[in-house]
């Protein structure tokens, strides 16, 4: 029968690998387009992943600070907790890494934000023709940019139900 320190191991090497699936997800999502549904999933499941890491990461924390069946050295014990230090940095880049790149896509479906001021200095020097015409163009830009927000509406959308569907699984499971 495995210890409760071996165990900590064995789960520590599972959270290793999980850290290293979300890297590699993290990766490929540098080929994926940058927006559109699938792109969203992707995102979406690497967030999940990485809060089901930080679960694990928090659970191994609290074994250590149990007294564990076999007696364990201050040495090992301060390893492990270095161990673990190392990985919630790794998760904690990770982390930062997936929201610049959200904050990336952010500004490429809405635009960088327009200051008064720039509006103002657009208009200036046009007659009644060329403020139309501005206008008429900003209402293109504007409409195109409904149509991306819509996109992502519905992706989001997709992934509420997802998520949804999830909670409903997990549920039934407690229950």
């Amino acid at each position: 029968m495995a210890s409760s320190g071996d165990s900590w191991i064995k789960e520590y090497n599972d959270a290793v690998k999980l850290a290293e699936e979300i890297s590699s997800m993290i990766a490929e999502r540098g080929t994926m387009p940058t927006s559109g549904p699938e792109s969203m999933r992707h995102a979406s499941a690497v967030r999940r992943k990485i809060t089901i890491l930080n679960t694990r990461l928090d659970s191994l924390q609290n074994i250590l600070t149990k007294p564990f069946s076999r007696p364990i050295t201050e040495k090992e014990i301060n390893r492990r907790k270095d161990l673990l230090s190392n990985l919630r940095t790794r998760v904690n880049q990770m982390d930062s890494t997936l929201k610049m790149s959200h904050s990336a896509t952010r500004d490429s479906l809405l635009g960088p934000e327009i200051k008064p001021a720039d509006a103002m200095s657009r208009t200036a020097g046009l007659d009644n023709q060329g403020i139309v015409v501005l206008q008429r163009q900003v209402m293109r830009e504007q409409d195109e940019g409904l149509e991306k927000l819509e996109e992502t509406v519905v992706s989001t959308k997709h992934i509420a139900l997802a998520v949804n569907e999830e909670l409903d699984l997990h549920t039934r499971l407690i229950v």
